[in-house]
């Protein structure tokens, strides 16, 4: 299985299409808010959202979105990643609710050698996350830096510290 790829593996203008989509469940979305303490009505607050809102229930927190993304991207994007330097832009373009199913595609728009290190990177990319129907929800633009082949094969290959089963020899 593909985790991430190295600087010469990347091509601007390819589109990676992550997979599997996920669907947002309401248990999602609260234990979101609950861990980075975003105690927001509009989406703890059923009762709220259906009475005081232009939506009429609970909006799925806009950040939850972006990790969701972010994560669904790293077997092809950042999995072999040394670092994400920047997230340049980040716009919520559509609400998501709960049920809604989340898929996800990042395509590269430029990469460039490290200007300080000759066995690294940096790979600019646009991740676009859009729901079951089409509707684009999410999109963000970041910089990541990630290894060549050399760094690679002077590290230790492509699972670095991993232990070999020993032998059960009785």
């Amino acid at each position: 299985m593909q985790f991430g790829r190295t600087y010469e593996e990347f091509e601007v203008g390819a589109t990676y299409k992550h997979w599997p989509g996920k669907t947002v469940t309401e248990y999602d979305d609260h234990l979101f808010c609950l861990l980075t303490m975003n105690h927001h009505p509009l989406h703890m607050d059923t009762n709220y959202a259906e009475k005081t809102t232009d939506f009429g229930k609970n909006v799925v927190v806009g950040n939850y979105i972006y990790s969701l993304l972010l994560g669904m991207s790293v077997p092809d994007i950042s999995g072999k990643a040394i670092a994400n330097l920047e997230i340049e832009s980040l716009k919520h373009v559509a609400p998501t609710f709960h049920g809604d199913t989340i898929y996800g595609q990042t395509t590269v728009l430029d990469k460039w050698p490290s200007k300080s290190k000759n066995d690294r990177g940096i790979v600019h990319v646009e991740t676009k996350g859009y729901k079951q129907d089409g509707t684009l929800v999410c999109v963000f633009r970041r910089k990541v830096m990630v290894p060549t082949e050399t760094y690679i094969k002077e590290r230790g290959g492509e699972q670095p510290g991993r232990p070999e089963l020993k032998s059960q020899e009785k």
